[in-house]
């Protein structure tokens, strides 16, 4: 008996611990012990309490466990192992021990997200401590009980009971669910302390179709070029992951950086080689099966190169007129792969002539020489008549005879002959010979000496130059003939044939005098201007010109009567330009913006001049602040060169500080004078480095993943994404066959009413039609007097080297004359073309009859040769104040110098977050940032923002900059819609001003 009780404690667990069940099934049915299955089946009650060792197992769990033998005897009695009427009281006891307090179950695991491949079921399983059971719930409803696999162990540490239980779920079942959401199933264990649930398994069934959406197509592409293979896999569940083969070989983007997969799959070799030159697979995978694109073949080309010229051979003829040839052969590099041989000859032949061989002939004999002691004399000639030339045979014979010269009386009458360059001369002949060139030597020192004091003499009188007529000199850009030669017998003056390059030196005026430029005269009917007045009375001076290696200056002292308007002084000291980096830029009011910007970003903008700097937030590091300043650069402090056929088209601007760092791109704003339409420029960004140099940073449309810009071109102006601040500023050339047209400004000003004096001047000005280009022509004339008459009228100016020419016609001749001697004045083309130089302008002066007159009326033509050109309909009262007129908008229209933090952008940081974050991971339909970038026309490169963190935010940039007058939601509210994001729609019109 005490076995039997002690079997009862042992086992009584089993049914004491079971907790409540799902609420789905009923408690009655599931305390009932027929429903309980047996592992090992007791045929009696005996067997049952003193035999039996197993574990009972019920399938649902079990309600909650009876404190005493009252409410197990009648589950005995029904499960037919206790008679109903049978007292065992001696048997059970009247209460049994009550089990120590668990904890929750803690799932060692939980079920994991499982594909269906084909028609194999998935196994899910958890495993969870302590836990008395273990259920799966799947889509809401309770798992079969004998759908379940249970294993128990006891954990070796604690001495808890750790379960784990299996399901398998089919492709049937899966199938089977209707609705949106997947199918899924959870875990939920009990113990005595309650119930813990795991994490949802998600069940799908995998598939990947066979086709794809896009393959790669061969192609064949030069050495160096870059190259781009798409490939769109098929769609499939889970995604395909794609990978690259290169002639069956795996392709690693780590092992070789010449190799970039892109975020959509895409294949991008950076600099083609030749060892590219191969087929490329993509290749799709997935759990169900992988997929193989077809073979693109890509073949990299390398087109011929000439080899240098060899020596010119030697001319053919030995004697007058034949050939000479050198050749060069096509293999630096030669042709590979079908690329193209070399254009032009292989070999060049030029004639030449080859001077005949003169053999040498002797002269006349020379008279005999005095008698000497020895009895003979001396005659000797030369190899002279004709010498031997160009490798003619020498003359043979001898070249001094002697003979005795007494007629016998001598001893000696021996005839002697020298042989040339053979028998030596006789000491006495020799002494005589030497004591004549010690003489003749003597004779040249003295001459020389001479020579050399009447020059010190001669050139201390003229050290003081040269003294011209003063109009001549001023003029003497434009009139090379004026100067008047210096003396050829002094060096140190300018050389006769060069006139002086007074365009070299940098020149400070004052009054009406702004520059010397050099010029050249083609006809007595035109005469070509520069920024200087023409005709304007000149002083009666005189002009020393100096002239030396260290220092060039040309100085105009002032005398009686002189003003500072005619004192003129250029110097320049040294032979190099001065280096402008070693100073701090000039921040000139007007032409400059500052501001302290941190990690919330801002933009600076210069008011009418269309410059502007953004720089969006994040840009610069949390916690960071920086002085930041955007400045357009004076024509003479910093002059971008324009080389060959280029042509300025912006202002120079610097932004800084230079070498900071950047967390993303900001944006530059620069106007530029280009006609794009029809697109006929080659355009490129230049920046000046550190040492002064210019460099090529990027040409539109040659755009590479090594570019460190991007450059996004408008019909006014141009937006820079850049990551490096400094000095920019934009060129152009034309890009054949049609030439390139740039946009001018034409402005006509006059004095300031009223006019004293009789003489009056009309200046008309050509300049980039551009607002910093306009503003700073009326800033100029403002300080000059002047006073603009109209509005500037546009004028295309076509890259055909035709000068611009200007005149003016329909004067009232009654009141007016003209003070021009010519038909028309001219500004040459390249003055223009280059846009390196100052404002141009062409000064028209008239004078009237009398102070009485006050009316003017006539016309001014401005046109290109060849060209278009426009009319100034003149008539004006020079004695009525003109009130103030600027084409240029007032302080009250024109943007804030600098705004900061959020307020310096159109775009909410909310409506940016949200448009970033439904377009930057790339879709299968194409519905991504690319549309976007194409919606908004800053698809000209897209490979520059897909190597962006985030493309969207540096395409949201970009729209900022471009829109940053009319900064309204639509145009972007517009291209969201085409693209069908109706969810960013509504942020948009709830939190923005849509």
């Amino acid at each position: 008996m005490a076995r039997m009780r002690e079997t009862v404690v042992e086992h009584w667990p089993v049914f004491a611990l079971a907790p409540t069940g799902p609420p789905a099934q009923s408690n009655e049915a599931l305390a009932s012990l027929p429903h309980l299955p047996f592992t090992r089946r007791c045929h009696s009650t005996l067997q049952l309490l003193l035999a039996c060792s197993d574990d009972l197992s019920p399938a649902p769990p079990a309600p909650a466990a009876p404190s005493s033998t009252s409410a197990i005897r009648p589950a005995f009695a029904r499960a037919g192992l206790l008679p109903e009427s049978s007292d065992y009281s001696e048997v059970l006891p009247d209460s049994f021990p009550s089990a120590p307090a668990e904890p929750l179950p803690e799932f060692q695991s939980e079920p994991e997200d499982a594909f269906i491949v084909k028609n194999r079921p998935v196994k899910l399983s958890c495993k969870a401590a302590p836990a008395t059971q273990i259920y799966f719930k799947c889509n809401g409803e309770w798992v079969n009980q004998n759908d379940h696999v249970t294993k128990e162990s006891l954990d070796q540490i604690t001495g808890l009971v750790v379960r784990e239980v299996d399901i398998s779920v089919s492709r049937t079942q899966v199938e089977e669910l209707f609705g949106l959401e997947d199918y899924w199933c959870q875990c939920v264990a009990w113990s005595s302390a309650g119930t813990t649930k795991s994490r949802r398994a998600y069940v799908r069934i995998a598939y990947l179709r066979k086709n794809f959406e896009q393959e790669p197509l061969g192609r064949e592409v030069h050495l160096e070029q870059e190259v781009l293979l798409q490939c769109r896999p098929p769609e499939g569940i889970p995604p395909a992951e794609v990978d690259w083969l290169k002639n069956e070989e795996l392709i690693d983007p780590a092992l070789d950086s010449n190799f970039l997969v892109t975020i959509d799959h895409d294949l991008i070799i950076k600099q083609a080689r030749l060892s590219d030159t191969a087929n490329y697979t993509c290749v799709a995978r997935n759990v169900v099966a992988k997929r193989r694109s077809s073979t693109a073949t890509l073949i990299v080309y390398v087109s011929g190169g000439w080899s240098s010229w060899t020596e010119w051979s030697e001319c053919n003829a030995k004697c007058g007129r034949g050939w000479q040839r050198r050749t060069r052969s096509c293999t630096n590099p030669a042709p590979l792969n079908g690329g193209a041989f070399c254009e032009g000859l292989a070999f060049q032949r030029v004639t030449c002539t080859t001077l005949c061989p003169v053999d040498g002939g002797w002269t006349e004999w020379a008279k005999w020489s005095a008698c000497g002691t020895e009895c003979t004399h001396w005659r000797s000639r030369e190899c002279q008549a004709p010498p031997p030339r160009n490798g003619g045979r020498h003359c043979s014979g001898s070249m001094m005879e002697s003979k005795n010269c007494t007629e016998g009386l001598c001893a000696r009458n021996k005839k002697i002959s020298v042989e040339h360059a053979s028998h030596p001369l006789d000491s006495g002949m020799g002494v005589a010979v030497y004591a004549g060139l010690v003489g003749a030597l003597l004779l040249c020192v003295i001459l020389v000496l001479c020579v050399g004091l009447l020059a010190y003499r001669r050139n201390r009188r003229h050290v003081q130059g040269d003294i011209t007529d003063s109009s001549s000199a001023l003029t003497a850009a434009f009139h090379p003939g004026n100067y008047k030669p210096p003396r050829q017998d002094n060096p140190h003056l300018l050389h006769p044939s060069a006139p002086p390059d007074l365009t070299a030196t940098a020149g400070t005026f004052r009054g009406p005098l702004f520059s010397l430029q050099q010029s050249t005269l083609d006809s007595h009917h035109k005469i070509p201007m520069t920024t200087s007045p023409l005709l304007d009375p000149l002083p009666s001076l005189k002009i020393k010109v100096y002239n030396s290696s260290t220092m060039s200056s040309l100085e105009l002292p002032s005398g009686p009567g002189s003003t500072d308007g005619e004192i003129l002084s250029l110097k320049t000291v040294g032979t190099g330009p001065q280096n402008h980096h070693g100073h701090t830029l000039p921040r000139e009011p007007g032409y400059s913006a500052s501001a302290t910007l941190g990690c919330l970003g801002g933009r600076l903008t210069i008011p009418n001049t269309g410059v502007s700097l953004l720089v969006p937030a994040g840009t610069i590091p949390q916690g960071k602040f920086y002085e930041m300043y955007l400045i357009i650069n004076k024509w003479e402090k910093t002059t971008l060169p324009s080389e060959g056929s280029q042509t300025v088209l912006s202002p120079v601007v610097s932004c800084g500080p230079s070498g900071m760092l950047l967390s993303r791109p900001v944006v530059l704003t620069l106007p530029h004078c280009a006609q794009l339409e029809p697109p006929d420029w080659t355009l490129t960004l230049k920046t000046q480095t550190h040492q002064g140099a210019w460099e090529e940073v990027l040409t539109v449309g040659e755009e590479s993943l090594s570019s460190p810009c991007y450059m996004q071109v408008e019909e006014q102006s141009c937006h820079i994404l850049m990551e490096q601040l400094g000095t920019y500023g934009l060129v152009g050339q034309s890009a054949p066959p049609q030439p390139a047209c740039k946009r001018l400004q034409l402005a006509l000003f006059a004095p300031r009413a009223p006019c004293l004096s009789l003489d009056y001047s009309l200046r008309v000005y050509c300049i980039h039609d551009t607002p910093h280009a306009l503003k700073e022509v009326l800033e100029m004339e403002r300080s000059l007097g002047g006073v603009l008459l109209e509005d500037p009228k546009p004028l295309l100016f076509k890259d055909s080297y035709h000068n611009l020419r200007l005149s003016i016609h329909d004067i009232p001749h009654s009141h007016w004359r003209s003070k021009l001697l010519a038909k028309y004045q001219e500004i040459p083309f390249y003055h223009i073309w280059s846009g390196s130089q100052r404002p141009l302008y062409c000064t028209f002066s008239l004078e009237r009859g009398s102070l009485a007159v006050s009316q003017l009326s006539c016309k001014v033509c401005v046109r290109q040769v060849e060209g278009e050109g426009q009319i100034f309909q003149l008539h004006t009262d020079i004695q009525e104040t003109l009130p103030p007129h600027s084409p240029l908008p007032t302080a009250g229209t024109c943007l804030p110098s600098s705004q900061v933090g959020p307020y310096a952008f159109r775009l909410p940081a909310s409506i940016r977050q949200k448009i970033c974050a439904s377009l930057d991971a790339p879709s299968a339909r194409g519905c991504d940032w690319r549309l976007l970038a194409h919606s908004l026309g800053f698809d000209r490169y897209l490979n520059y923002f897909a190597t962006k963190p985030s493309p969207t935010g540096v395409l949201l940039d970009l729209w900022e900059a471009c829109h940053q007058g009319d900064a309204d939601l639509v145009s972007l509210a517009t291209a969201l819609e085409e693209m069908g994001k109706s969810e960013v729609l509504v942020v948009m019109t709830t939190d923005g001003d849509c």
